[in-house]
């Protein structure tokens, strides 16, 4: 029997009815569209693609919340009309006949009630504008125009409500707020733009983005960091307590966000440091802070400085080596790289289980303004090396040397550079032996240049003594501890000296080759130095050891070329004379006046030490006075950038 177009209808209308009721137990949308990512237990926070028309705000809501409210909806209908039907029966005749008999009271009735109505909906709607009067500002001044520019770096609909997926509290600015960003799941947009949208729409600064991929939420979160304090002087005594508590290999930098201690631990994170800064940056301040700390403990510090005055402080303490001439520079690094390769089969005969200490005490090397060093370095070495030496200076190689040795030497190279290009350095790969960058009144392109995996890049100030702490791939705005010259020197000479520590190996005197020293092993124990042998065994600055007094080293066919016949010539003769300060003045210093050499034997500690008596007359060392006048403190005259 063929179906009539009544029973289809009936079978359709069924069908629809069917769907419906399942619809509305289910909470789903009663037209079937599903027009956002909302399930039945989570609320939606985006509208799906090819969506066309208006999203109401209902689409958005959890399947549990639209039952609910449907329920309880069919519920109050439900009861209210059973209600008015009981009632009804009985008044409706009643009703009618007053009203029409007396019209008066039910017209007065009326009037009253729509005038309370009117009263509560006008109320009800200005306490609503005023409540919501923040919030509407909030939208219209920095949602709206944020979801605008999200669109289309996120893909998203145009129907998408930006209520649903940024969530930004009015007090957003504050250091407290935290504001929240749904991304879509199938991360295909650029995070560094989403970054830099935010930050730039909202005028947010000094903010870090926590991002949060993995799973079916998808989210980055944005927190405002706190201000480290605005001052951190080693004056205070809370930071002296602090310093003075902080580990030998771990020096302190300055103070973070939250009073948060900021440091570098040389032997576990990094065991050289670079400073970027343009000029008025701190760097002098920077390397004053951890040098100072590093000789309290005993270290040995070698201050490299072509600008002759960046450490006036350090002048003359025990266990500071300061070289200013270009000259003694270049020496300088060679020995300190002789230095390193004796350190290095030090290590090897001392074996793995030997305490790291017994090795010799830590090596600092400053190595101020980086850029005009190197080129003088090159210049230099273009103008002294003869026939067959290679072209790149062997102070340059050292120097690469110490940056790729180990921290099981104890050698740290505290590098400056006011623009720290692998060119300047070397090479790139120079440049990624610094794990630990510290950049101050830094510009855009240092940043990426420095720190390129820290992004966005915080921006610079000029807030003296802040600078951005980069270890490990995170950035911590830190305020650098501040010492004075007087502290920084008060400091210094106040902790234990060098010579106190261990004594595995004589450190290379200058001037003159590298003397090797072998420790003293349980078996064969050297005889009884005298008190002043630590003394000599340890500093830079003195002369050389007595060969009667150092043992030597049986390196066998090993023995490296600072020790063999090959090594470099002696010094001129006429460097060993031994001459008196007079005739110093007239034959080898005439830009030195005698009185002047008087003075600064009798008050500058880097006067070099007699070396023998002409009757009452004490002798000095023809090169150790040539090397004091080089490289004693004086005004830098001109640039120091040879160009």
């Amino acid at each position: 029997m063929a179906q009539t177009k009544f029973d289809k209808q009936v079978e359709e209308t069924a069908e629809s009815l069917m769907f419906g009721i399942g619809r509305f137990l289910a909470g789903r949308p009663m037209d079937g569209v599903k027009r956002t990512d909302a399930t039945f237990w989570r609320s939606g926070t985006r509208v799906l693609p090819k969506v066309e028309g208006r999203v109401t705000r209902s689409s958005y809501r959890a399947g549990w919340k639209r039952l609910t409210f449907r329920i309880s909806a069919l519920a109050a209908v439900g009861a209210g009309g059973y209600q008015a039907g009981w009632v009804h029966q009985d008044a409706t005749v009643a009703t009618a006949q007053e009203i029409w008999a007396d019209p008066d009271p039910a017209i007065t009735a009326l009037e009253q009630t729509g005038i309370a109505a009117a009263s509560t909906a006008a109320v009800g709607t200005a306490a609503y504008l005023a409540l919501t009067r923040k919030r509407r500002e909030l939208m219209r001044e920095w949602v709206i125009p944020l979801h605008e520019a999200l669109a289309l770096p996120l893909r998203l609909p145009e129907q998408t409500d930006p209520r649903r997926y940024l969530h930004i509290p009015r007090n957003f600015s504050e250091d407290d707020a935290v504001i929240r960003v749904d991304v879509p799941g199938r991360l295909d947009f650029s995070k560094d733009l989403v970054a830099d949208i935010i930050t730039t729409k909202l005028a947010l600064e000094g903010v870090t983005f926590s991002w949060h991929l993995a799973g079916r939420e998808t989210y980055v979160t944005v927190k405002k960091t706190r201000k480290p304090p605005a001052k951190a002087a080693f004056k205070d005594p809370k930071v002296r307590e602090m310093v003075a508590a902080a580990k030998e290999s771990a020096p302190i930098i300055g103070i973070g966000s939250a009073g948060r201690i900021v440091s570098v631990d040389l032997d576990a994170e990094s065991p050289h440091i670079l400073v970027n800064a343009s000029t008025g940056g701190g760097k002098s301040a920077t390397l004053r802070c951890i040098a100072c700390q590093m000789l309290h403990h005993g270290s040995l510090v070698f201050v490299l400085d072509t600008k002759r005055i960046s450490h006036p402080w350090a002048h003359g303490i025990d266990g500071v080596t300061y070289c200013r001439d270009i000259a003694d520079i270049h020496d300088q690094l060679i020995e300190l790289g002789q230095l390193g390769r004796l350190r290095t089969r030090i290590a090897d005969e001392l074996g793995i289980d030997a305490d790291p200490k017994a090795i010799g005490p830590r090596v600092l090397i400053l190595l101020e303004e980086i850029n005009a060093t190197m080129k003088q370095l090159a210049r230099y070495w273009e103008k002294t090396r003869e026939s067959g030496d290679p072209k790149v200076s062997p102070a340059v190689d050292a120097l690469n040397e110490i940056l790729y040795m180990g921290r099981q030497l104890r050698m740290h190279v505290l590098l400056v550079a006011q623009s720290a290009t692998a060119r300047a350095l070397g090479g790139p790969e120079v440049r990624e032996q610094f794990a630990t960058r510290i950049l101050a009144r830094y510009s855009v392109n240092a940043w990426r240049m420095l720190a390129p995996e820290v992004h966005p890049a915080p921006k610079s100030t000029k807030h003296h003594g802040r600078a951005q702490v980069v270890i490990g791939g995170s950035a911590r705005e830190t305020q650098v501890l501040f010492f004075t010259e007087t502290e920084a020197r008060e400091w210094a000479t106040t902790g234990k000296k060098a010579a106190d520590g261990p004594q595995p190996a004589a450190l290379p005197t200058q001037p003159g080759p590298v003397q090797l020293q072998k420790p003293p092993t349980p078996e064969t124990q050297p005889a009884a130095a005298p008190a002043d042998f630590l003394t000599h065994a340890w500093s830079t600055t003195a002369a050389a050891p007595d060969p009667a007094l150092t043992p030597a080293v049986d390196l066998g066919d090993a023995t490296p070329a600072a020790t063999s016949p090959a090594a470099p010539a002696p010094a001129p003769v006429d460097d060993d004379q031994a001459v008196g300060l007079r005739e110093a003045h007239e034959h080898h210093l005439p830009d030195i006046t005698l009185a002047a050499l008087r003075y600064a034997r009798a008050n500058d500690p880097t006067f070099p030490d007699w070396v023998g008596k002409r009757g009452t007359e004490l002798l000095y060392r023809v090169g150790d006075l040539k090397r004091w006048a080089r490289n004693r403190p004086r005004a830098a005259s001109g640039t120091t950038d040879l160009d």
